[in-house]
């Protein structure tokens, strides 16, 4: 593994099925062991309709374009430009895109083998 890699995330593979959600997971690319950073845009209006947590991994998001909406554990909350979010992994949480859509970075620590993502079916309250 090299000491040092630069990535231009928008140049990674779109991970995600459909139009309005793009995931572009850096891992890999960046040959990390320890670290993962992702790209996701949601489009304008876009909810997404299933959360997910971690059995070990904690993660933090940043918002860098846009606003919208983090449930987190069925708790809605307002998410604006630069924002941070870190987020324990046993808690829930999915996104909605603002009026103008919404981006943002997921970074997450070390990722155990088999991966530790769990879905979580309609994580938005009623």
């Amino acid at each position: 593994m090299a000491a040092w890699e630069i990535v231009n995330l928008r140049e990674v593979e779109d991970s995600a099925p459909g139009d309005e959600v793009e995931a572009r997971f850096g891992r890999r690319h960046l040959g990390s062991r320890d670290l993962g950073v992702s790209l996701f845009t949601y489009a304008p209006g876009f909810r997404s309709p299933i959360g997910h947590s971690h059995r070990e991994q904690e993660e933090a998001y940043v918002v860098v374009e846009g606003s919208g909406r983090i449930v987190l554990d069925g708790e809605v909350r307002k998410l604006s430009r630069w924002d941070a979010v870190r987020v324990a992994p046993e808690v829930v949480r999915a996104f909605e895109g603002g009026p103008d859509g919404l981006t943002l970075i997921a970074i997450g620590g070390p990722k155990p083998e088999g991966g530790d993502g769990l879905r979580s079916e309609d994580p938005w309250p009623a």
